[in-house]
């Protein structure tokens, strides 16, 4: 077993109550928090992505939200609480003697790459010994739901069945990065994931078929037993209908497969052309353009991309900053077929335009949802999602729970019923399914966050409402800002911002605990940082 280290860090007066500090430690960081007049040690670095926690933001209950992308953490305990991250902090001894905070840390957890792990029920709950939850889908969804259940003192049977033929894995890192090995980017190795967590991992398996009755869902390698079932089989990425789509060289992007043969196209001959201006396009673009190529083409339907969600002047500066790193927009396009030559793409063929180069076409044109397994079973909405009540449950499947991209669920804070295809959500979904599996029921209470690389990096929430009105701080050209967005009586329904944490993250706790101001307020100058 490691050392541990014992040393004073601070004078005690220079940590009031409810404030943070990062301080050196014997080569490493600890982050001291002072909540309700208790002292408190843990590591200092978000377990997602590494951000400083002291830059965060810190309710007095001793909850920490990440700057960046929204996990969250208690600080009294090290516990993880929100997605995105995996890992909980360490949690170290400290104590205020003669005036000085002392520090007590293993020297090994002080100086480690990763956090601290809950992979195994540290108070089993006797109830759940003989209970075994089936999970289908090995995306966000599914890993948290693995997390939450160990976390929350689930003991009983732990199933896994992901048609992938790896482990979960960090599905954001195909476009922000193109990652496409998947054992840099998998949450947890098989083999953690079955002696450390106890779970039967089923990698490569199709499920065929749930029957609700005799609570079994149905495999080509058999029937699986469950007490309560976790549906989260996420999406499946849609190619628009169109001549050539089928030819060598046009590819979707959601899968390790995907970025792989992006990867191997890439190169001083290579003509990429995207088509969709989502964000999952726009961000492989902003991927793209950093690595070689000869040509890189963005063709959309939007005359300007994100209007919708961030206005008009927004998306135009993330439409010139692209520009700038040698991105070609084509929008307001309409896309007539894909040509070919020997059976791979050679161009695209927009109406009214001479046809586009083309050796490589990604189409970054939505996922449906991946039911089809479903049907019979289960009432299904035209999008092929599921309804659910505010426990995510199927609507008259008492132990079935359907969460991530297949959800219509009543959203936080105003009950409007909508499905969210969000990364965070998904593992949030999880978090929260665990947590009612393993008796501790309560509605889902929170507001999607959403993160991307586009422009100069977008942080964002919305409710899902429609927005009446809405207000820009900061230069939409410099892409420096805060996006607030409102409804018709004036309460925030969306908080936008690149290059302004950690608003968004202090927003996404606003609306949770309701003490979010009214746009009015904001606009007169009121600073969200400074509400307690």
């Amino acid at each position: 077993m490691s050392d541990v280290k014992t040393g004073a860090v601070l004078d005690a007066s220079e940590l009031g109550e409810g404030q943070m500090k990062i301080v050196d430690f014997e080569g490493g960081e600890v982050l001291l928090s002072n909540i309700n007049g208790t002292v408190n040690a843990t590591s200092a670095h978000c377990t997602h992505y590494g951000a400083p926690l002291a830059k965060g933001v810190l309710n007095k209950d001793g909850r920490v939200t990440c700057p960046w992308h929204g996990a969250c953490f208690n600080l009294c305990t090290g516990d993880i609480e929100d997605a995105p991250g995996l890992d909980s902090l360490f949690k170290y001894k400290a104590e205020v003697r003669d005036g000085k905070i002392f520090v007590s840390a293993p020297e090994a957890e002080l100086k480690s790459k990763v956090g601290r792990k809950i992979a195994r029920a540290r108070k089993p709950i006797a109830a759940t010994a003989n209970h075994t939850v089936v999970i289908v889908g090995g995306g966000s969804g599914g890993i948290h739901t693995i997390e939450g259940l160990r976390e929350n003192d689930y003991a009983g049977n732990i199933v896994l069945l992901s048609q992938e033929p790896y482990a979960p894995i960090d599905r954001t890192k195909l476009s922000k990065a193109l990652v496409d090995d998947p054992s840099k980017i998998q949450w947890r190795t098989p083999e953690e994931l079955r002696d450390e967590f106890g779970v039967d991992v089923r990698l490569g398996t199709t499920v065929t078929a749930v029957d609700t009755e005799k609570k079994t869902v149905s495999t080509k390698d058999g029937e699986v037993k469950y007490d309560s079932l976790v549906l989260s089989p996420g999406g499946i990425p849609r190619k628009i209908p169109i001549e050539g789509k089928d030819l060598d060289g046009v590819v979707t992007l959601r899968h390790v497969e995907d970025a792989k043969a992006i990867s191997s196209r890439l190169g001083p001959e290579a003509d990429v052309v995207i088509i969709g201006t989502s964000f999952m396009g726009l961000e492989a673009a902003t991927t793209i353009a950093k690595k070689e190529h000869r040509s890189l083409v963005v063709v959309g339907v939007d005359e300007v991309p994100f209007e919708h969600l961030l206005g008009r002047d927004l998306g135009m500066a993330i439409v010139r900053h692209l520009e700038g790193l040698g991105v070609t927009f084509h929008r307001s396009a309409a896309v007539e077929k894909l040509g070919g030559e020997n059976g791979k793409v050679a161009s695209l063929h927009v109406k009214g335009m001479d046809p586009i180069p083309a050796s490589l076409v990604i189409m970054g044109t939505g996922v449906a949802a991946a039911t089809s397994f479903m049907k019979g079973s289960f009432e299904m909405e035209r999008d092929g999602g599921v309804n659910v009540d505010e426990f995510l449950r199927v609507k008259g499947k008492q132990d079935v729970f359907a969460i991530g991209d297949i959800a219509h669920y009543p959203q936080f804070p105003r009950g409007n019923v909508r499905r969210v295809e969000h990364w965070n959500v998904a593992g949030n979904h999880g978090r929260h399914v665990a947590s009612t599996i393993a008796g501790k029921p309560s509605a889902y209470e929170q507001v999607p966050i959403f993160w991307s690389t586009i422009g100069k990096g977008l942080r964002y929430i919305g409710s899902g409402e429609r927005a009446e009105q809405s207000w820009l701080d900061g230069s939409a050209e410099d892409l420096k800002f805060v996006l607030y967005q409102a409804n018709k009586d004036g309460d925030i329904t969306t908080v936008a911002s690149m290059g302004r944490d950690p608003i968004v993250a202090k927003a996404n706790e606003l609306l949770r605990t309701g003490k979010m101001p009214k746009l009015d307020e904001i606009k007169a100058g009121k600073n969200i940082l400074e509400i307690q």
